[in-house]
């Protein structure tokens, strides 16, 4: 069973994009698994609070800019 985890900023993705990025993700996977692989793949998108991450020394809380815009 392949399985795929993406890890992003809390609120950086909206519904829309997250069931893309798990179509995407699963018909990539499919090429190389073949399609007998399509019920088994399972896309797991995990949300991360701010503050609970750091970059360059510095915990990460995302702007507002870059916070996704409610479109699904």
């Amino acid at each position: 069973m392949p399985f795929v985890n993406i890890k992003t900023p809390e609120a950086a993705l909206n519904r829309a994009q997250k069931e893309e990025i798990v179509h995407r993700v699963t018909d990539m996977l499919v090429e190389y698994f073949t399609e007998a692989a399509r019920p088994h793949t399972m896309v797991l998108i995990e949300e991360v609070k701010d503050g609970g991450y750091g970059r360059a020394d510095e915990i990460f809380i995302m702007p507002d800019a870059y916070r996704a815009k409610d479109g699904g």
